[in-house]
C-alpha cells in the first residue's frame, strides 16, 4: 500500500509561482512512474505531467514551459513547480503513483489563480 498525501496549494495571483510537493510512504517509490493530474469543477481530470521511474517527463500542452515536475526518491516526495500561473489553472491538483497494476491517488490539494 502507497499513501499520498500533497501539500502546498493556496491562492496566488495570476503570474505567481506555487510549488506544490507529495510525500510517499509505504512501498518502493523509486519503481514508480508519478503524476500530476488536476480537476476543475465541472470538468474531468486531467493529466498534468508525470515522471517516470527513470526520469523522463511529460507535460500537458496547456502547462508546458511554465510547470516543471520533478522527484526526490530519497525523500520520496515528487514535486510540481508551477510558475506563471494562469485563472484557468484554478483546480484540485491531485498526485498520482503507479506501478504495473498499481495505482495511488492523494487526496488533493486546492490551487486557486486570481486574475
Amino acid at each position: 500500500q502507497v499513501q499520498l498525501v500533497e501539500s502546498g496549494g493556496g491562492l496566488v495571483q495570476a503570474g505567481g509561482s506555487l510549488r506544490l510537493s507529495c510525500a510517499a510512504s509505504g512501498s518502493i517509490f523509486k519503481n514508480y512512474e508519478l503524476g500530476w493530474y488536476r480537476q476543475a469543477p465541472g470538468k474531468q481530470r486531467e493529466l498534468v505531467a508525470t515522471i517516470a521511474s527513470g526520469g523522463s517527463t511529460n507535460y500537458a500542452d496547456s502547462v508546458k514551459g511554465r510547470f516543471t515536475i520533478s522527484r526526490d526518491n530519497a525523500a520520496n516526495t515528487v514535486y510540481l513547480h508551477m510558475n506563471s500561473l494562469k485563472p484557468e489553472d484554478t483546480a484540485v491538483y491531485y498526485c498520482n503513483a503507479r506501478y504495473l497494476l498499481w495505482t495511488y491517488w492523494g487526496q488533493g490539494t486546492q490551487v486557486t489563480v486570481s486574475s
